[in-house]
């Protein structure tokens, strides 16, 4: 299982992405001139600190990667695995490609990627002796920061659009938090947390607005690298709706080359994957914006990406038009499709999220955006088991008394 970690962190400061100003690594510098700000290390004294070797000592969890994390003792954790790599032959063969991985995050606790980052912030909330969180959510953020404010005993308020998939809000009350349903969409939840950080004195954990959930959703890059004997693929396809896995992703593959453990200077290629649904940065890119615009009624089951207006939107796309990439949605109507497709044809129980990165791949192979011979890597970022109103089926019934075979045979789902 690998040894416990002996390491410190490198962390210096946060640094402003509006000019980048230094500031202070303190809960009340989450935010710079009205936008975020990302955690800096001392990427020099991380290279001299530990090398690949070493890092193969270490037990197998996300907190492996301690001088690249804003902390390296006291984790809030609920045992936070490397996720697997699992190639998909069958997969790639129905999409006209050779190499095709999914990086399943589903196998993480709580069930999504959202673990990472929630058990970072936590983490840090509670080492600033925060006694009281919120967030906004569409689902999974919620489940997650209500499990992990559980293990570290900090209190976890949480809003929820009233549409928000059942799984996800049981999940958030079985552990605990207060759970709020909202007559609006994620931006009027975001709204009544930021109104209830001077009224209810808790520490607002939404999306990019604190620093630390980035840096643990960026260890999704990390381990991707090491997985792949510190190369990396030629195309990675990411579901996004507040952007903070694919941002973060980017992050870790700068801070790596930085300290010279990838084997290639050529970065992958980010494709930021929407719903037509709901697809403002796609939007954005395809007009050659820097940002994007809410749209005006934004529908999709996939339920993660129905985000509006992603306070880092610009960073997004930014990211994705540095790496060659592109900004995409996918058509609302095969999400349920490409999602059924990837359980039957490999056993992994891709979300709704994630089915548009296979819609969009098989596009893109056809449009020649993404080449057959390419390596290409799609993020499943949540567990299908979660979103009960799509799974649902009317199945038929035998008696035990008689069983005609004939029937069953001709009946079977």
């Amino acid at each position: 299982m690998g040894s416990p970690m002996a390491v410190r962190t490198f962390l210096t400061h946060l640094e402003s992405t509006a000019d980048g100003t230094r500031l202070d690594a303190r809960p009340e510098n989450g935010m710079h001139r009205g936008l975020p700000v990302r955690a800096a290390y001392d990427l020099a004294a991380v290279r001299k600190a530990v090398s690949r070797e070493e890092l193969r000592l270490r037990r197998p969890d996300m907190w492996r990667y301690g001088e690249l994390l804003p902390i390296a003792e006291h984790m809030v954790s609920l045992g936070e695995v490397m996720t697997p790599l699992l190639k998909c032959p069958r997969l790639a063969a129905a999409l006209g490609v050779g190499s095709l991985y999914i990086k399943d995050e589903s196998r993480l606790p709580t069930g999504s990627f959202k673990a990472r980052g929630m058990a970072m912030a936590i983490t840090m909330a509670r080492a600033f002796g925060i006694s009281r969180v919120a967030l906004p959510s569409q689902g999974n953020a919620a489940g997650a920061a209500a499990a992990y404010a559980a293990r570290a005993g900090l209190e976890c308020f949480a809003f929820l659009p009233d549409d928000t998939p059942e799984v996800n809000r049981c999940e958030a009350a079985t552990h605990g938090a207060k759970v709020f349903l909202v007559d609006g969409q994620l931006p009027e939840c975001g709204r009544i947390v930021a109104e209830g950080v001077a009224q209810m004195g808790w520490y607002d954990l939404s999306t990019m607005r604190e620093p630390y959930r980035l840096e643990g959703k960026k260890t999704m890059g990390f381990e991707l690298a090491e997985q792949l004997e510190w190369t990396l693929p030629d195309v990675i396809l990411y579901p996004t709706g507040g952007g903070t896995g694919l941002i973060g992703m980017w992050k870790a593959f700068q801070e790596l080359a930085c300290i010279g453990w990838l084997e290639s200077a050529v970065l992958p290629r980010l494709y930021a994957c929407q719903s037509s649904g709901c697809a403002p940065i796609a939007d954005a890119f395809a007009a050659g914006e820097p940002q994007s615009t809410p749209p005006k009624d934004p529908k999709t089951i996939a339920a993660g990406l129905r985000v509006p207006k992603a306070l880092g939107d610009f960073l997004v796309l930014a990211a994705v038009r540095a790496s060659g990439g592109l900004a995409l949605a996918a058509d609302e109507q095969v999400l349920q499709r490409q999602m059924e497709r990837v359980h039957r044809l490999e056993g992994i129980d891709l979300c709704p999220e994630s089915a548009a990165c296979v819609e969009i791949l098989e596009r893109s192979v056809k449009e020649g955006h993404i080449r057959p011979d390419e390596t290409i890597v799609i993020f499943n970022t949540a567990a299908a088991q979660k979103y009960v109103e799509l799974l649902r089926r009317e199945l038929p019934r035998v008696s035990a008394d008689r069983v005609d075979w004939a029937w069953v045979r001709s009946n079977a789902v």
